[in-house]
């Protein structure tokens, strides 16, 4: 099996990503794991993706049900799934960016080149 296609992102990307998981409260928790899943195709990311997806179909009725107290239980779900999911997208999700000159000289001799060699050359 070969490495798969490569999903790399920066700090900005991985915040943005976050940011819309914080700000929906939850509900969008599933959008960049399916992104992630499009676009690289592995096994894990479309598991993740359906992961936050049953979270929402489950949690979604949960909270629909009327209590006065609100539920505490649900309330700590929904923090802890968060937290995983921004630590996922900060730390886990993407590929590292490859360095920008890495690729360049892949092809290349590693080292010095060697040298003329030792001698006259108009006696060769």
């Amino acid at each position: 099996m070969g490495m798969g296609k490569r999903l790399e992102a920066g700090w900005a990307q991985r915040f943005a990503w976050s940011v819309l998981v914080i700000v929906s409260l939850g509900l969008l928790v599933w959008v960049p794991f399916l992104y992630a899943a499009i676009r690289r195709g592995r096994g894990s990311d479309w598991g993740a993706f359906a992961a936050f997806a049953l979270y929402e179909l489950v949690t979604l009725p949960w909270a629909t049900v009327q209590s006065d107290a609100g539920d505490p239980v649900l309330g700590a779900v929904a923090v802890v799934t968060l937290a995983i999911a921004v630590w996922l997208l900060l730390f886990a999700l993407f590929d590292k960016r490859t360095p920008k000159y890495a690729t360049a000289n892949a092809g290349q001799v590693p080292g010095p080149l060697p040298g003329p060699a030792p001698g006259n050359p108009y006696l060769r």
